[in-house]
């Protein structure tokens, strides 16, 4: 559904609810083909709508069509002759780009459409027709590095709304709740003031990346923080290192967009990750990390989460906090591991800030 005209011709003024969530959704995302088996499967299409179902939030949500994003706009963060290569091997039939990341036929045009829909929402957000959005699309893409696919992800979507964004003078904070580090994310940006990215993620687990010592490089030195917690961390570590780590680097940093890498593999019953947090603790994050930039400048981008009935619940709990909606189908959870790391971050923020 579109919502309004690019050409000469006004529409007449569209209503909005109190709190907008602009949600964009399309069906070629189903016809992106992982191969049998796969756990990143078009019924997490169905999972997401779903949880916007059982949390009641239809009304809330404005839905926008995405727009395929111009090659110009991808080539900002993924040479041309990955772009090219990667439209080739799909419309060759496809296959596996590695072990864990297999393409079909529709897989290039629905890239597109995922890396586009950043790019769309944040323009509508921008014009002032909603406070928040939720791209709800696949291929995920924090793993994509500028010139290689990986961890079921082709192009890299928010990096690709990041780079649109800083083009026009804008700062940047993203946020990555994934349980799988997004290096792909991080190296992008590692070198670049003026993009933050701020990762909560299990340590070790694939990618093998995402350390507390990387901390970015040249210009960027600082702007890379990572908090690498062992399997079975639960939410009350989670929230503390927002308020004590995430906060006061992003007022420092003073970020006009957030972008956050919504995945929800963290979740307790995820068969990819050994984290243990629930659809309670990911409302508490995301109605948080959300509040560090005005209305209006943020977007959530789903990445992971593979049990579809977590994924389900987390999403509905998610947006629902965004709009004031109490639905908690599981409450937050506590007393697992995990305050070593915040304490770490915590510390080696006092000897930068000394040193």
């Amino acid at each position: 559904m579109r919502l309004g005209s690019r050409g000469g011709r006004k529409d007449p003024p569209v209503e909005f609810p109190a709190v907008a969530i602009l949600f964009t959704a399309h069906e070629r995302f189903l016809e992106h083909d992982t191969g049998p088996g796969h756990p990143e499967r078009p019924s997490r299409m169905q999972a997401v709508d779903a949880g916007v179902a059982a949390a009641d939030l239809r009304e809330a949500l404005v839905p926008v069509e995405p727009v395929p994003a111009a090659l110009e706009a991808i080539e900002r963060v993924h040479p041309g002759r990955y772009v090219a290569a990667l439209d080739r091997f799909c419309q060759a039939g496809g296959g596996y780009l590695d072990a864990d990341t297999h393409v079909g036929s529709g897989s290039f045009e629905a890239a597109r459409l995922a890396a586009g829909s950043g790019l769309e929402v944040a323009d509508r957000l921008a014009a002032g027709e909603g406070e928040v959005a939720f791209c709800a699309l696949r291929p995920p893409g924090h793993h994509a590095g500028a010139t290689k696919a990986m961890g079921f992800c082709l192009f890299n979507n928010v990096a690709v709304t990041a780079a649109a964004l800083a083009g026009r003078g804008e700062r940047v904070l993203i946020v990555d709740y994934d349980a799988h580090h997004g290096n792909g994310t991080q190296d992008i940006f590692y070198e670049d003031p003026g993009v933050m990215y701020v990762s909560f993620h299990e340590w070790p687990l694939f990618p093998g990346t995402g350390r507390a010592d990387e901390t970015g490089a040249g210009a960027g030195l600082g702007t890379t923080i990572n908090l690498p917690f062992p399997a079975g961390t639960t939410g009350e570590h989670y929230r503390r290192a927002v308020d004590e780590v995430l906060a006061p680097a992003a007022d420092g940093f003073g970020p006009t967009w957030l972008l956050l890498s919504a995945g929800f593999d963290a979740h307790r019953r995820d068969p990819l990750a050994g984290l243990a947090l629930t659809a309670g603790d990911f409302a508490d994050l995301t109605r948080t990390i959300c509040a560090l930039v005005p209305a209006g400048r943020r977007i959530l981008f789903l990445e992971g989460g593979y049990d579809l009935e977590a994924l389900s619940l987390s999403v509905g709990a998610s947006l629902a906090g965004l709009v004031g909606r109490n639905y908690r189908p599981e409450a937050p959870s506590s007393g697992g591991p995990g305050g070593e790391v915040v304490d770490a971050a915590l510390k080696k923020r006092v000897r930068t800030s000394d040193g």
